[in-house]
């Protein structure tokens, strides 16, 4: 049985390979898990969003952030800020340095970012997202993607008007998260407003939020109507989720589960590439995040034992002793070993 109706949609020149795609999300999507996860299947990746502002990318973060050498085709870079003028020169900047598609930031819901009047702030001002639409679209050549939320709050959904103003101004593909910006991540997501906006625009509409499972992202294919959801939060530690999507669209039946080798795999390449690509001293505090998540979803440990793990984990401080560590976690009885001696120790 295929649940797959549709073919992935094109955005600008690029063909997308299947619709299931990562969403950016700061201080999660670098470099090294863009590129693990398009490995494992997600048909598109965002890099984590770049500040507007042109004086701040001599930081290190901000260095980082705009890294995508190795990374393949296309190369999606995410701005944010709450000016016209300054997100179009950002943009035409990314663009000399490799960017190949310009994603705006309408949707982040933090409060550093929103008090600065950008991300999902920007919700709350049509006049000035329409100037940056235009602003952006008419700055560059290539294509010109948006995220939003449904709206600021419950009492102002108007995702379906910056919705219409998007696809006037140019804007190739958007992006939607089913929830407005007081809710951050908490409840649940809804899709009637997604829906709605997919039936009255005709580029590509894409559905993010709570999609953690297959039969998650079928769902809200079919609900919504859209042309291809955008895992977040669902791919945290469970980067085999594209590839077990896009087999349950395809085939209506589940992918085996990654096995236990498969596991201590790409989590050792995970590990390897967070090392090479951000140094010892940051690649060892980034990792021990990374290496909670997928704590998190193996299934072999409960609550307590994850907790157990992921305290072992974290308080160690050199490379070696991670690359050691993952080695025996991922093996059965020397994880048994691993948590005997954290219960001893306790």
């Amino acid at each position: 049985m295929t649940l797959m109706t549709t073919s992935p949609p094109a955005i600008g020149p690029y063909q997308l390979p299947n619709p299931v795609m990562l969403a950016p999300m700061a201080g999660v999507t670098d470099r090294p898990f863009r590129q693990l996860c398009r490995r494992l299947g997600a048909g598109w990746v965002v890099g984590e969003m770049v500040t507007s502002d042109p004086s701040l990318w001599h930081t290190r973060k901000s260095q980082l952030r705009m890294d995508h050498q190795g990374e393949p085709d296309p190369r999606v870079v995410q701005v944010a800020g709450g000016d016209a003028e300054m997100l179009a020169q950002a943009a035409r900047l990314n663009v000399e340095l490799g960017a190949q598609i310009i994603d705006i930031n309408m949707g982040c819901p933090a409060k550093k970012v929103c008090n600065k009047a950008a991300g999902s702030a920007l919700m709350r001002d049509e006049k000035l997202v329409a100037e940056i639409l235009d602003a952006v679209v008419k700055a560059v050549d290539i294509p010109v993607t948006l995220k939003i939320r449904t709206g600021w709050c419950a009492a102002s959904n108007n995702a379906l008007r910056i919705a219409k103003l998007a696809e006037s101004a140019g804007i190739q593909a958007l992006a939607i998260h089913g929830r407005h910006r007081e809710q951050r991540y908490t409840g649940e997501a809804e899709y009637d407003t997604i829906a709605d906006i997919k039936s009255h625009l005709t580029i590509p509409v894409i559905a993010n939020g709570d999609i953690t499972t297959p039969e998650k992202a079928a769902h809200v294919l079919r609900y919504t109507g859209a042309d291809a959801v955008m895992v977040g939060r669902g791919a945290q530690g469970n980067p085999w989720i594209f590839q077990q999507i896009t087999h349950y669209l395809t085939h209506g039946e589940h992918l085996a589960s990654p096995s236990l080798a498969e596991r201590c795999s790409v989590l050792l390449e995970h590990l390897q590439a967070l090392h090479d690509f951000y140094g010892t001293t940051m690649g060892v505090r980034i990792a021990r995040k990374h290496v909670g998540w997928y704590l998190d979803d193996d299934k072999r440990f409960n609550s307590t034992q994850q907790r157990t793990l992921k305290q072992q984990f974290n308080a160690l401080t050199t490379p070696d002793e991670q690359f050691d560590w993952i080695h025996n976690a991922m093996t059965q009885d020397a994880s048994k070993r691993l948590l005997a001696k954290g219960s001893h120790a306790a």
